[in-house]
């Protein structure tokens, strides 16, 4: 990749198989430098924003790419992405929403609040190393396409 930037992945998921399945898959794949994990939208927002146990983190410094679950507790996956979209130090980052739900309104919703891709969890372990890699590679690229269009 040259000079670019580390690859930067906050996870917000709340499973820690699908945690620990994603961090395999990035690894073995050689996709990402750092992943940062939160367990819910709460304290994923409080990451990005510098609030409660990420007061005085730098806020920006954001991350390369979200990858969130929908259905998490506290504050799901799509009050996350509103107030993602809402703010202007966040709006711009992708989001990739990789979750298990097939209901077609949490996809609607999805679309409309501005994720970048809806991917669904595949249940096989080599399945799901693949749709990482596939999500790792397609992000490296758009961002190499973004550093040429500087």
């Amino acid at each position: 990749m040259g000079n670019a930037p580390p690859v930067e992945i906050l996870l917000v998921e709340d499973n820690p198989n699908d945690i620990e399945l994603a961090l395999r898959a990035f690894k073995k794949n050689k996709l990402v430098n750092h992943v940062n994990i939160v367990r819910d939208g709460e304290e994923a927002l409080d990451y990005l924003f510098g609030r409660g146990t990420y007061a005085g983190r730098n806020i920006a410094d954001v991350p390369t790419l979200i990858l969130t679950d929908l259905n998490m507790p506290r504050v799901n996956g799509l009050e996350l992405l509103k107030e993602i979209r809402s703010n202007p130090l966040t709006k711009n980052i992708p989001v990739v929403v990789l979750t298990t739900s097939r209901e077609e309104q949490d996809v609607l919703d999805a679309h409309r609040l501005g994720i970048n891709s809806y991917i669904l969890k595949p249940v096989d372990f080599e399945q799901f190393m693949n749709s990482a890699r596939l999500i790792g590679y397609h992000w490296m690229l758009l961002q190499k396409k973004e550093e040429n269009n500087k």
